[in-house]
């Protein structure tokens, strides 16, 4: 019998890919959504768009990498999610997308430069670029696990971009911000690049995060 706690998480994990679908993060059946549920992993599966994507279509994934061959196949992307769980025991869920300028900075090996404080949400003072490497394998994942480092998010060369997060909502919060940064940058470019934040506004600016907006109640 499925737990509450996984009832949770695939509901949560069809919402966010349906938010990316409609906020245009994401088009058709590219980007996929992962998540931790104890040692295993909940990801989307291969193939199937947001507008038919249900509860029942997520991938439960073991830690050997097994799943039910009687339900759908995970997402050609899998390696990736199931890496960066693995290695950031800081960070519950995995969002990637080939959101619109994004992907294009990506494509044009551009890191985004600290040109706004908010760019800080991805956990530095920049947001990099992993090296490329075919999707769905393995050299991908190594690539994009070393690039991100301790950070939250880092675009993909010539494919899109990628975050990590302690849970969904905030991994997608982080995506759509990365998205708008990647699309201010774009806009100084067209009239002569922006004017770049200092390495210790940048640093002032990481440690005001840390105690942003309103605390849990216990």
């Amino acid at each position: 019998m499925m737990s509450e706690q996984e009832t949770k998480l695939r509901a949560q994990i069809v919402e966010v890919m349906a938010a990316m679908d409609a906020r245009g993060l994401n088009r058709g059946t590219s980007g996929n959504v992962s998540a931790r549920l104890g040692e295993d992993m909940l990801v989307t599966p291969t193939g199937v768009p947001p507008s038919m994507l249900a509860p029942e279509h997520i991938v439960r994934m073991a830690p050997d990498g097994s799943f039910d061959p009687t339900g759908m196949k995970p997402s050609s992307e899998w390696q990736m999610h199931w890496k960066l769980l693995q290695l950031r025991q800081d960070v519950n869920a995995v969002v990637h997308c080939h959101s619109r300028f994004a992907t294009t900075l990506a494509c044009a090996n551009r890191p985004i430069p600290a040109l706004h404080y908010m760019v800080a949400v991805s956990g530095g003072p920049s947001v990099p670029v992993a090296p490329y490497a075919t999707f769905g394998s393995a050299e991908l994942a190594e690539a994009v696990c070393e690039t991100l480092s301790g950070q939250f998010g880092t675009l993909m060369a010539n494919h899109g971009q990628i975050v990590v997060a302690p849970s969904l909502k905030q991994a997608l919060l982080i995506a759509e911000e990365i998205e708008e940064q990647a699309a201010i940058y774009w806009g100084t470019l067209a009239i002569g690049g922006p004017t770049l934040l200092a390495d210790d506004e940048m640093a002032r600016i990481a440690d005001r995060f840390r105690s942003y907006g309103q605390k849990k109640r216990p």
